[in-house]
């Protein structure tokens, strides 16, 4: 597992609440919260592209900090609930 993996999982668990993850590579995670979609991030070297709903989105690793990325995923399940 990539550090930026590890960094994001550590992140996400800190502030959303009833959050699972699965390892479906070494590069690569999904995480799931009871009555959502999946959410599928693949660590591409320089970019982490994040799956959501057969949407895909394209992160520089350089500007989106895992602390960032984290944000986002909360911002997300906060909206959807």
């Amino acid at each position: 597992m990539t550090e930026y993996i590890k960094q994001l999982k550590i992140q996400i668990a800190s502030k959303v609440k009833g959050v699972k993850f699965q390892d479906r590579s070494p590069v690569e995670i999904s995480v799931f919260k009871e009555g959502f979609p999946e959410i599928r991030i693949r660590d591409e070297r320089d970019y982490v592209l994040v799956s959501i709903e057969g949407n895909q989105y394209k992160y520089d690793k350089w500007y989106t900090k895992p602390e960032h990325l984290a944000e986002m995923v909360k911002v997300y399940y906060a909206r959807r609930s």
